[in-house]
This record gives C-alpha cells, sequence and structure tokens, in this order.
C-alpha cells in the first residue's frame, strides 16, 4: 500500500477546523497535522510585520518535524500576507485562503455583496485588489469585525456566547440601497462558519453565505493527485503552539472525518 500523503493544515486558532473538514472528506486517505497557533491568537491583533515574522519560521519549523506533502494556511489573515514570503522560502506547495470575492460577485443578483474578516484581512491592499479585479460592478461593503474570531472559538470550545454579541458583528453586513439590498456575504475568515447556523438564524434577512472551504479541498486534491486507498487508518495529529492539550475530542471528531486526534 502506498504511503498516505501528509497535509499540514495551519490556522491562529480553531478557525481552520471547518477547512479541514472539507479537506478530509475530499482525501480521507491523507495524515493530517493540524496546528493551531492558540500561543499568537487572534491574528487580527498583531501588526502585518509581527504576523510574517511569526509564521513565516514557524511554518519552516513543522515542516521540518512532519515533512508534509502539501501545506494549507487555513487563515485569511496569514494567507494575505505570508504566501509569497512562504513559498520563497520553502519547496513544500502551500494552498492558501483568501476572500472569495470572485465567485460571490460572480453569483450575487442585487449586486450588494458584503465581506466580513477580521479587521486586518479588510484592510489589506490584498482585499482591495481582489475587490479592483472581480467586484463585476457590485457594490462590496467591508466589515472588519474585531470579536467574531473569538466568539467562535469560546462557542466551540462550549462557552455560552450571547446571541446578542453574535448580531453585533454581524450587523454591517446588511445594507439597504433603495430597492436593492445585500444578498451575498463572504466569510473572509475560517471560524465564522463555526457560527454558520447562528448567522443565518440572526440575519436580518436570508443571504448566500459563501465559504471558501470546499474550493481550498478541491485545490488540495488536484495537488496530490490521485487519491489512494488509504482510509481514516491514516491517522491525524492536533497541536497548539501554547502547548496546551485538546480537551475538545468529541467536539472535534466530525472535522477529522471520524478520527479523534493524537
Amino acid at each position: 500500500m502506498a504511503v498516505p500523503p501528509t497535509i499540514l493544515v495551519f490556522d491562529s486558532g480553531l478557525g481552520g477546523l471547518t477547512v479541514l473538514r472539507e479537506i478530509v472528506g475530499a482525501r480521507p486517505d491523507a495524515h493530517y497535522v493540524y496546528v493551531a497557533d492558540d500561543a499568537f491568537f487572534p491574528y487580527g491583533h498583531h501588526s502585518e510585520e509581527q504576523i510574517i515574522a511569526r509564521v513565516v519560521p514557524l511554518i519552516g519549523e513543522l515542516i521540518q518535524t512532519h515533512a508534509p506533502d502539501l501545506v494549507v494556511i487555513a487563515c485569511n489573515t496569514a494567507s494575505t500576507l505570508v504566501m509569497s514570503h512562504l513559498r520563497g522560502a520553502y519547496s513544500v506547495p502551500f494552498v492558501g485562503t483568501v476572500p472569495a470575492i470572485k465567485p460571490a460577485c460572480a453569483s450575487s443578483k442585487t449586486k450588494r455583496v458584503s465581506v466580513l474578516g477580521t479587521r486586518g484581512t479588510v484592510k489589506r491592499e490584498y482585499t482591495k485588489r481582489l475587490i479592483e479585479d472581480f467586484a463585476q460592478g457590485c457594490e462590496v461593503t467591508l466589515v472588519g469585525s474585531a470579536e467574531l474570531a473569538s466568539l467562535a472559538e469560546s462557542a466551540l470550545s462550549g462557552v455560552e456566547v450571547d446571541d446578542a454579541d453574535i448580531a453585533a458583528e454581524l450587523a454591517p453586513c446588511f445594507v439597504e440601497s433603495g430597492a436593492a439590498r445585500t444578498d451575498t456575504v463572504v466569510l473572509a475568515c475560517t471560524h465564522y462558519p463555526l457560527l454558520l447556523d447562528r448567522l443565518t438564524r440572526l440575519a436580518p434577512w436570508p443571504v448566500d453565505w459563501i465559504d471558501p472551504a470546499p474550493a481550498i479541498a478541491r485545490r488540495v486534491s488536484d495537488l496530490l493527485g490521485a487519491p489512494g486507498t488509504g482510509s481514516d487508518e491514516a491517522g491525524a495529529v492536533m497541536i497548539f503552539t501554547s502547548g496546551r492539550p485538546h480537551t475538545l475530542s468529541r467536539a472535534l471528531v466530525p472535522f477529522f472525518g471520524g478520527r479523534v486526534p493524537a
């Protein structure tokens, strides 16, 4: 039997689990190493220079330790800053996560699209260039949330999160302009799909929520080539950079394709 490929999935915290879930579905033959950089979470509270100085050498250490066949940066904030640095420094293939503005604007009927991300992501020149290149006549509203990623982490950890706190972060996404109003919201932080059921319930009107995770999974599978015959036996490892143990085994099982991470 062929050796299963190793996929390293990296995020500032637990948001990348939403990406991992899609990748596991596409590639159940792979071995997974999930790294949550919780010692530096949230990335949105750090400068661009600090994030680059943190992530680039850290990824190098992880590559040396785990020898992945492919690395996924499952974090919009990091991806908009470090991808060129990573590709210049390491020979491993990388897949990043960027705001899905192109498909959102292509599918919007009202031409009113909101991008919900961290404050860092929405202010990046990278994000602004995506809008310039792919808005396709849409009016795009950028919404930088200071707290939604932390609220998602808390909710997954079993902490009670008040609906009002989520609704306050979500409200600026919903814009009415004459007869037209927002019909599409880009989830530009991988933490946000953790709250998708509540976002949908708390929205003032129905919208399409655009999650880039399925597209990332397709890209990963394409880069790795045809899947092997392995399955869940390929295993999974979860690492917190703070060194704390992962105490959410039951909650994490769906993200690891039924495998309990070591």
